[in-house]
């Protein structure tokens, strides 16, 4: 069973409530094993990615051209996969390091996989800052190489 709460209202003391619930709950034979606190992901999926991917996550158009499905999309069942190519784009797709912040790169991530997928293990703004890092790594000279 998937709850969804705003924070709106709420504030930090709603907050502390809500992470005491989940800690319950989790623990609790039967009890929730997900609870989405924050809207983040979704206001930037509807904002941005449903454009494309539709509302529904199936994607659409025709072949050559179509937009892949991130709904039923097993590469998303790899954490980085998802992180890489917001990150560095593929494809029509472009990269969204200039649009998004880290943290919402990982909480529209962590939306797509558990609420269009059924993937609940959490993209942090970490997981995304160490892809960002790796892909402004510079690539070693190999002239020494041959």
């Amino acid at each position: 069973m998937k709850s969804t709460i705003s924070l709106g209202a709420m504030g930090v003391a709603g907050l502390a409530l809500v992470t005491a619930f989940v800690a319950q709950a989790q623990d609790a034979p039967g009890g929730a094993t997900s609870v989405e606190v924050s809207q983040e992901g979704r206001e930037v999926y509807e904002q941005i990615c449903q454009a494309c991917h539709m509302a529904d996550g199936k994607g659409g158009g025709e072949a050559g051209a179509a937009i892949p499905a991130l709904a039923g999309n097993p590469n998303l069942a790899d954490p980085a996969f998802g992180v890489g190519i917001l990150v560095k784009g593929r494809g029509a797709m472009p990269w969204f390091t200039d649009i998004l912040t880290p943290g919402q790169m990982a909480a529209v991530l962590t939306y797509v996989r558990s609420d269009l997928n059924d993937y609940p293990e959490p993209i942090t703004e970490a997981d995304v800052k160490r892809a960002i890092a790796a892909s402004e790594a510079p690539t070693p000279d190999c002239s020494s190489c041959r």
